[in-house]
C-alpha cells in the first residue's frame, strides 16, 4: 500500500513504454542483480540507453524498488494468515486510523481495500499459530472493527512476484 509519490503522475495512471522498456522489465523481475552490459545485450540497446530508461522508469514510479526475496520458510516464518475484515466505520479518520494501525504491524505484508463484502484483505505472516493469536489480540484492541474472520494457508500453490508484461 504504497501512495505515489512521483509528482504530475496520478496514482493508477500508465507510463508511456515502448517494446524496449517491457524488454527490460521482463528481465529484471526475474534478476535485477544483471550487469548493465548483460541487460543491455539481451535487449540490443547501448549501456547508456539501458542506464536511462532503468532511471526513468524508476523516476516515474514503474520500478517502484529493488528488493531481495526471502523465502519466509528458511528464516521460520513458517504460518500465513489471510485476516478478512468488516467495518462500520467508512469515514476518512477511521481509515486514517486503519492505515496507521496496521503499518505498525510488520506481520502484516500486504493490506488490500477490497470491493464486496469484504472491507480489507490482510496477508499476515508469523512464526506460529501462537504468535498469530497475539497480533490478532493486538489488532482488534488498537482499532474498532465490526468483523474479522482469519482463514490459514495449508499451502502455497503459486507465488508470483513478476507481473505478466
Amino acid at each position: 500500500m504504497e501512495p505515489n509519490q512521483h509528482e504530475g503522475l496520478k496514482e493508477g495512471t500508465a507510463v508511456a513504454m515502448d517494446e524496449a522498456d517491457y524488454a527490460l522489465l521482463r528481465i529484471l523481475q526475474v534478476d535485477a542483480t544483471l550487469p548493465l552490459g548483460r541487460l543491455a545485450e539481451k535487449v540490443s540497446l547501448s549501456k547508456t540507453a539501458v542506464w536511462n530508461r532503468i532511471q526513468r522508469l524508476h523516476a516515474t514510479g514503474v520500478i517502484r524498488r529493488q528488493v531481495v526475496v526471502v523465502d519466509p520458510q528458511k528464516v521460520g516464518i513458517t504460518e500465513t494468515f489471510f485476516v478478512a475484515v468488516r467495518t462500520n466505520n467508512h469515514n476518512a479518520q477511521w481509515f486514517q486510523k486503519f492505515i496507521k494501525v496496521i503499518s505498525g504491524f510488520p506481520e502484516i505484508t500486504e493490506a488490500h481495500r477490497m470491493a464486496g463484502q469484504i472491507d480489507y484483505l490482510l496477508k499476515v505472516q508469523v512464526r506460529s499459530t501462537r504468535e498469530f493469536d497475539f497480533f490478532y489480540k493486538n489488532l482488534v484492541k488498537e482499532i474498532d472493527l465490526f468483523d474479522v474472520n482469519s482463514s490459514l494457508s495449508m499451502e502455497v500453490l503459486k507465488n508470483e512476484t513478476a507481473l505478466q508484461l
